[in-house]
């Protein structure tokens, strides 16, 4: 079976082509080594094309800052879980790495004087939790799309080589635990190609399609992520998932927090602004995990908005038409187009909306891949992670705006430098495991079995519909309880998924059966964690445990998927080359 399976070699995999991806790419490329990048839509677009508000650095072009007052804000926002010597790093990086994608080609917005426009964005401050900052660079509403076809134009001038439209199926290991490539299948024919590196890294995403409304892709199905789980890896703080606070009410499409930036606010049916309740300094740049819980909490007490008070207003007619046709092109596009609302007349519908994965599969710094061993952690041979799937952890238990297109192109580089030195010192491909390949094969061939069965469509939605009841903005110990056991009822189901078209040529139907069980591995992931972490921190909030907890849980959660064992680490409390931020309350 095995032995006749097509064959690739390169020095790098890199799967997925979005800003992590191409960024590590990029790297790779320009340092000769020999890259394939596999991505299962065409490269642009690919969820960072999606990215609208911008990517921090302490630029100073608008208002006094510095990377350590970043820091700060980034760990605040966090709740103190995220990782201080990564945040650091990547803090530091920022103002060169932004500065790098305006000479390769990013058309930033400008200021008068010609320097790169920058927003102001919740959670951040001046001078360690002092006044507000300006430290969010952007281009329009548009910052994603910017920075990936810069890239991806970027990589066709280094000669980057593109599978486009490959799914990835499994990762490929050998007996020392050594990452040899992936089975990957080829969309448009059907057929599987093994693709054999030196090393590989994931850079697939998150997995915002666990929920019903998300202003995610349809293609963010946490593919990366499962495939670690498969792979005998844990996944880290899964349990940390953002609500972005202004989705459009009941469709889910991003209304970037730019809009507040730049001077919109939210109101409740009263016409009050209520932010200045729950955040009273920040107001509604507080962080997002505070603002979703705010909204949430309005329209749970009947203040919300519309003919079924189910959501609130963002108001952004005071700004006038100029500014928003300026600053926030695509905001209006998107308002007029899905509401047949005028953003410069009306205010805009929002309510909370599955947005971020926070956790995912645990690296370090340079974007290797670690897991636990008796003294400490080791890192898997080959392996890397960067971007949404992977937890460095500089979000902790809530990610910062901007903060997200920031750690993609700082981690995709890193993790680019180090796979450099790892080809100095692995020169040749190692032995392909041919045991591990016809596992991979195995399960790709799962989907032939022909007869009666569930369907997947059914089981997507059920899936997401169970995620966004029991695993929401606000948990509970009981409600939780439930959810772990509707997660593995719907697991026990898709055993009995048959396809009807079992046609090789560009048979999504197959692909979507992939995701779905993708999807399934990791909602599992996220309501054990979910349910075994007994207080309230950052995007996690128990109404059972409304405090957070820094005496028993200051820790990563790490969840295997064998025996759905939870396992976990400290939180990296010492940073580089500055004194630590001790955990302290948080107030917006």
């Amino acid at each position: 079976m095995s032995m006749d399976l097509p064959r690739r070699q390169f020095d790098t995999l890199v799967i997925g082509a979005g800003g992590g991806g191409l960024r590590a790419a990029l790297q790779l490329a320009q340092a000769d080594a020999n890259v394939a990048v596999v991505s299962k839509v065409f490269p642009t677009r690919s969820h960072t094309v999606a990215a609208q508000g911008g990517i921090n650095a302490a630029l100073a072009n608008v208002l006094p800052d510095n990377w350590h007052w970043h820091m700060y804000d980034t760990i605040k926002g966090s709740d103190y879980l995220g990782d201080q010597d990564a945040i650091e790093y990547m803090c530091r990086a920022a103002s060169h790495l932004v500065l790098e994608l305006e000479h390769a080609g990013v058309p930033f917005s400008r200021l008068d004087n010609g320097k790169i426009y920058q927003r102001p964005f919740g959670g951040q401050s001046q001078n360690f939790g002092g006044e507000q900052a300006s430290r969010t660079c952007a281009a329009a509403d548009r910052t994603g799309h910017v920075i990936l076809h810069t890239l991806y134009q970027q990589n066709i001038r280094a000669k980057t080589h593109f599978f486009d439209e490959y799914f990835a199926i499994d990762l490929i290991r050998d007996d020392n635990g050594f990452i040899l490539g992936a089975l990957v299948l080829e969309i448009e024919t059907g057929e599987p190609l093994l693709i054999e590196a030196k090393t590989t890294l994931l850079a697939t995403g998150g997995a915002g399609q666990l929920f019903r409304t998300n202003t995610n892709a349809h293609i963010n199905t946490g593919d990366g992520l499962a495939m670690a789980l498969r792979a005998g890896i844990p996944l880290q703080d899964m349990e940390f998932f953002q609500f972005h606070p202004t989705g459009i009410a009941g469709r889910g499409m991003l209304i970037t927090e730019g809009a507040r930036g730049e001077g919109g606010y939210l109101i409740n049916k009263d016409g009050e602004r209520f932010m200045e309740r729950y955040a009273p300094h920040a107001k509604d740049l507080a962080s997002r995990d505070v603002v979703s819980r705010a909204i949430y909490t309005e329209v749970k007490e009947g203040r919300g908005c519309g003919p079924k008070a189910d959501h609130v207003l963002l108001k952004l007619d005071h700004l006038g038409k100029a500014v928003l046709e300026k600053r926030l092109p695509g905001i209006c596009e998107t308002s007029r187009t899905f509401l047949h609302v005028e953003p410069a007349e009306e205010p805009i519908p929002v309510y909370p909306t599955a947005h971020y994965t926070m956790g995912g599969i645990p690296t370090n710094r340079f974007g290797q891949v670690v897991v636990p061993v008796e003294q400490g952690e080791e890192c898997i041979p080959g392996l890397y992670a960067a971007g949404e799937c992977a937890c460095v952890s500089v979000h902790g238990a809530n990610r910062l705006g901007g903060n997200s297109l920031l750690d993609i192109v700082v981690f995709g580089r890193a993790a680019g430098n180090d796979i450099i030195k790892f080809l100095q010192n692995n020169r040749y491909h190692r032995k392909i495991d041919e045991n591990s390949v016809q596992a991979a094969l195995d399960h790709l061939h799962r989907w032939d079995k022909k007869g009666e069965g569930e369907s997947v469509t059914e089981i997507r939605a059920d899936l997401q519909s169970v995620m966004e009841e029991y695993c929401g903005v606000f948990r509970t110990e009981e409600i939780l309880q439930q959810g772990v056991e509707k997660v593995l009822e719907i697991e026990k189901r898709m055993e009995h998924v048959r396809l009807k078209d079992h046609s090789r040529i560009f048979n999504t139907a197959r692909i979507e059966a992939m995701e779905v069980e993708n999807l399934i591995n990791i909602a599992v992931a996220t309501v054990t964690s979910a349910l075994a972490r007994q207080e309230s921190r950052g995007a996690h909030s128990r109404i059972d445990y409304p405090d957070r907890n820094d005496k028993q849980w200051l820790k990563h959660s790490l969840f295997f998927r064998e025996g759905r064992r939870l396992d976990y680490k400290p939180v990296t409390l010492q940073p580089l080359s500055v004194e630590t931020f001790p955990p302290k309350p948080r107030v917006y």
